[in-house]
C-alpha cells in the first residue's frame, strides 16, 4: 500500500506537466524517496515552488509543530527534513506550519505562550533559509470548518506575528478558501496585505471545490484583482475536483480565454 502510495505521488507531477502546468507543490514527500522525487521532477521539466514542513506525529494529533510549546527540537529537526529536501528539488518556498492547540489545553489560556514560540521558531527559521535562499510561509486555516484547533487561523494573527517576526524572507501564504471563510472581505484583505502575501492558494466555498463550481466566491473577479495589483507569485489549486482532476482544469482554460 505504501509503494502504491509512493508511486502515484511520483505519478502526479508528470500528470501536472501533461495537463500543462509549469510549476507544482506538494504537501508532505517524506515518505517517497528523495532521489526519485528528483529524477521525476527533472524528467517532467516542472518547478516544485512549495513544500511544508513535517507534520509531527499525525496519528497523536499533530499538525505542525512551528507554535506547540515543548516541541521547539522536533520543529528544527523536521526543519532540517524539509531544507535536505527542498535544496534537492530546487523549492524556494517552505510553508512553516504553526501546529495545533494542544489537547487539553484552551486556546485563551496558551495563546501568548504558543506566539511567542512560533516567533521564535520563525526567526529562527529564518536565519537558516535565509542562507539558501529560500522564503518561509505561514498559513493562517480556518478553526470554522477544516480545523477547530489550528492555532493560526486569520490573516490578521498571521501580520502581528509576521510584524513580530520581522524577517523579510517570512511571508504569508493567503489560502482563499480559509480566508474567506474565518474573515470575508476578501477584497479589502487582499489590498491591506498583499506586500505580505508570498503564496496564494484558492477553492470555492464552502465545498473546497474547483474555483468556478457553485459557491461564494466570484474567483474571475479575485484573479483580476491581483492582477490589477500585480501580485507576481504562484496560484496553486488546492481544491477537491468533483470529477477527475483533468476534466475539473476547464476553468483555467475558460478564465484565460475570457481574459484575453
Amino acid at each position: 500500500m505504501r509503494n502504491e502510495y509512493r508511486r502515484r505521488r511520483l505519478s502526479r507531477i508528470s500528470a501536472a506537466a501533461a495537463a500543462g502546468f509549469q510549476a507544482v507543490e506538494a504537501a508532505w514527500l517524506y515518505e517517497s524517496d528523495l532521489e526519485q522525487l528528483r529524477r521525476a521532477r527533472e524528467a517532467a521539466g516542472v518547478e516544485l515552488v512549495l513544500i511544508n514542513t513535517p507534520p509531527g506525529d499525525i496519528k497523536g494529533g499533530d499538525l505542525g509543530l512551528g507554535a506547540v510549546p515543548g516541541r521547539e527540537a522536533e520543529f528544527r529537526q523536521g526543519l532540517d527534513l524539509a531544507l535536505k529536501y527542498a535544496r534537492a528539488l530546487e523549492c524556494k518556498r517552505i510553508h512553516l506550519m504553526a501546529g495545533r492547540v494542544p489537547m487539553g489545553s484552551q486556546r485563551k489560556a496558551v495563546a501568548k505562550e504558543m506566539e511567542a514560540v512560533f516567533v521564535q521558531n520563525l526567526k529562527y527559521a529564518a536565519d537558516i533559509l535565509s542562507k539558501e535562499g529560500i522564503t518561509g510561509l505561514i498559513e493562517p486555516i480556518n478553526t470554522r470548518i477544516t480545523d477547530p484547533r489550528y492555532f493560526l487561523d486569520s490573516p490578521h494573527q498571521a501580520a502581528e506575528i509576521l510584524e513580530k517576526v520581522g524577517k523579510p524572507n517570512i511571508k504569508l501564504q493567503m489560502d482563499v478558501f480559509h480566508w474567506q471563510i474565518m474573515d470575508g472581505n476578501l477584497t479589502q484583505n487582499i489590498h491591506k496585505y498583499l506586500p505580505l502575501i508570498g503564496h496564494v492558494q484558492v477553492a470555492q466555498v464552502p465545498g473546497r471545490n474547483e474555483p468556478d463550481s457553485a459557491g461564494e466566491l466570484d474567483y474571475r473577479y479575485l484573479f483580476n484583482t491581483l492582477e490589477r495589483l500585480q501580485y507576481q507569485g504562484y496560484i496553486g489549486c488546492e481544491y477537491k475536483p468533483l470529477g477527475s482532476t483533468q476534466e475539473g482544469l476547464g476553468w483555467i482554460r475558460d478564465y484565460y480565454t475570457h481574459s484575453e
